[in-house]
């Protein structure tokens, strides 16, 4: 977020590295750091010599109760169903959107995006007042390699007709045209190395690319062409498929135009869910994660080579996106731990949307309930600015549903998430200076109306979720035990579980002191464990033992805190504490000379309520006899005065 933000507003022609390290020096559990990260950064750059068309400001933005809240603590996000963070430079102008949100309406969103936008210019003012004081003056930026106009007609001329030929099209796939693109670049290269050999290639390459994006985003201005024929408020096809494959518990095929996402869906139980880090606790308050998202992105989806199962920032960026627009709707009490593959096997284009219109699919053909399917979309941006006033549109085009070469072209990477009737997530990334917050607005008008109809054609493949279970589905099962048998059923060690585990490859789950849950892979297996625990609890059936009794027990271990005693074969070894060994203070068995072997008396005090373990003492055999005592306590009357 912190890259996105700044980004936008570097200027054109400065080219030198630049590295920014925001370090977290301490975290007060209260407020998420990744706002006052954003501002931090926007505070270091304003001070800086680098040139920088700063500052930014940046607010997280709540919406609790009908109410918008910002910055609020991560107590109150808990009673949030908006998590919006938005970053703004002068005026009003936003850079950037990250948000996450439990299907919130339309008109909530777009009010909390404005009162966000709104709190941000007063940062951005304390951040000009400090860069008035302590600033450092701004280094210059160099100017850009000029190419001669000559030569730049000489492009236009070479270029203008036969682009304009193969942009308009719409038979073209993303690589033909592509190729044919290329195919245009090297033969008008050839040509012009001839008439001009003196002009680096390189040069040369960047005015291909300024004249190929210029007139790509006149086609769209003046003419209303796309590239694939489409008007700017239309989608592309989509085909829609589920179930592909039995053995998996859920599966889906969703393609859109050139892109295409095949995504799966796995149970396991609740002991695989994701545990995070202490510091995600106290900034993010979640401690596990029983719903995943992996997105996976292969060379091959872009025909291209490459070292295939590297993670890089544009994966984790995407699955988390994908994640975030689908968790609103994945039931908290689902009770197994839900891990949805999202693989992209071709990509012209919002390949994190496709996976959550896919991942929608996938769920609900997998039987889980979730609360509604959602749908993704992704939206561009064309502008055009006069030479006057260069940081001001004067025109624009908003795009519905955009290619690969339009994001890139474009000045907006706009994605929404949501059901039928509110959002989900948001994310927007912009490559020009910041966006009013009308064309903001329209954006997600429009992406709505593409939305509604996305959800209509996958709600023709599948509409709700399977009530039937597949035969490959797990199954899970709470299972009582009484807290005086805890013991016996795990087993010394917790032998019994393993063995359980290790046999059927069946998983326990402690819910309470009582309470397991138990998870098999399948029915059958399921049966077999159920077998082994009855087995567990009745085979040998224990001896009961009489309260105020006093028993011979065997010394089977002896610990620094106590004794292991075995007093019955069909009986596990109890432990008993130093404390109840002598009416004396002993620190360690060893000083009664006790010993492994030994014998010992003990007297039985019953099981205690709240753990189930058996209390045993053997100081009770070495007291004074009650008699004494009361002896001792009573005064004799013949010395009474």
């Amino acid at each position: 977020m912190i890259d996105r933000s700044l980004r936008p507003l570097f200027p054109e022609g400065w080219f030198h590295e630049i590295q920014l390290i925001c370090n977290l020096l301490s975290v007060d559990g209260v407020n998420d750091p990744d706002v006052v990260g954003i501002n931090a950064a926007s505070a270091a750059l304003s001070l800086s010599s680098i040139p920088w068309n700063g500052p930014i400001g940046a607010v997280r933005v709540g919406f609790i109760n009908n109410e918008v809240i910002i910055n609020p603590t991560r107590r109150q996000m808990a009673n949030s169903t908006l998590n919006l963070i938005v970053a703004c430079s002068e005026p009003n102008k936003i850079v950037m959107i990250e948000s996450s949100s439990e299907n919130i309406l339309q008109q909530d969103f777009l009010k909390a995006i404005k009162q966000g936008v709104k709190e941000t210019q007063s940062i951005i003012h304390a951040i000009k007042c400090l860069q008035k004081q302590y600033g450092a003056p701004k280094k210059e930026v160099p100017n850009l390699t000029t190419v001669e106009e000559e030569v730049v007609e000489a492009v236009q001329s070479l270029l203008t007709l036969k682009l304009k030929e193969i942009l308009k099209d719409s038979t073209h796939d993303k690589i033909s045209r592509d190729e044919a693109i290329a195919a245009l670049k090297e033969n008008a290269t050839v040509k012009l190395l001839e008439n001009y050999p003196d002009i680096d290639a390189s040069t040369l390459s960047k005015t291909f690319g300024k004249v190929t994006k210029d007139i790509f985003r006149h086609l769209i201005l003046e003419e209303n062409v796309r590239c694939d024929g489409r008007g700017v408020n239309d989608v592309r096809d989509i085909s829609c498929q589920v179930d592909l494959f039995r053995p998996l518990h859920g599966s889906a095929l969703f393609q859109r135009g050139q892109t295409q996402v095949f995504c799966t869906v796995s149970f396991d139980s609740l002991d695989s869910a994701a545990r995070a880090d202490p510091i995600s606790i106290l900034t993010g308050g979640i401690k596990e994660k029983n719903f995943m998202l992996h997105y996976e992105f292969p060379p091959y989806a872009t025909n291209e080579t490459g070292r295939p199962g590297t993670v890089g920032r544009r994966e984790l960026g995407h699955g988390a996106l994908a994640e975030k627009g689908l968790r609103p709707v994945i039931p908290d009490d689902f009770p197994f731990t839900i891990r949805l593959t999202s693989e992209v096997l071709e990509s012209n284009g919002s390949s994190s949307m496709a996976s959550i219109c896919g991942g929608s699919l996938a769920l609900m053909d997998a039987g889980v309930p979730i609360a509604e399917p959602v749908a993704g979309i992704a939206m561009g941006l064309i502008t055009k600015t006069t030479e006057t006033k260069p940081n001001s549109i004067e025109e624009y085009k908003i795009l519905t549903d955009i290619l690969g070469i339009e994001d890139f072209l474009g000045d907006m990477d706009f994605k929404l998430a949501g059901s039928k009737k509110g959002i989900t997530a948001l994310q927007l990334d912009v490559k020009i200076p910041g966006l009013p917050l009308k064309i903001v607005n329209e954006t997600i008008m429009q992406a709505f109306d593409a939305k509604h109809i996305i959800l209509k054609i996958m709600n023709k493949t599948i509409s709700r979720p399977r009530d039937e279970k597949n035969e490959n589905r797990p199954v899970t099962e709470k299972l009582e035990i009484p807290i005086a048998k805890r013991n016996k059923f795990i087993g010394i060690g917790g032998y019994n579980l393993k063995k359980l585990k290790s046999e059927t490859g069946v998983t326990i789950t402690p819910l309470d002191e009582n309470t397991f849950q138990v998870f098999a892979t399948n029915k059958n297996a399921m049966d077999e464990a159920k077998e082994m625990i009855e087995v567990f609890l009745t085979e040998e059936r224990e001896p009961e033992l009489e309260f105020g009794a006093i028993y011979t027990a065997r010394i089977v271990e002896i610990r620094d805190t106590g004794v292991m005693l075995q007093i019955q074969k069909m009986l596990q070894p109890v432990f008993m504490h130093n404390s109840q060994l002598d009416q004396r203070k002993v620190n360690h068995a060893s000083a009664l000379g006790m010993e492994v072997g030994q014998e010992v008396s003990v007297k039985y005090f019953g099981r205690d309520p709240a753990t189930g373990q058996i209390r045993l003492s053997r100081k009770v055999l070495y007291s004074p006899a009650t008699t004494i005592i009361r002896k001792f306590s009573e005064k004799n009357p013949k010395t009474q005065s």
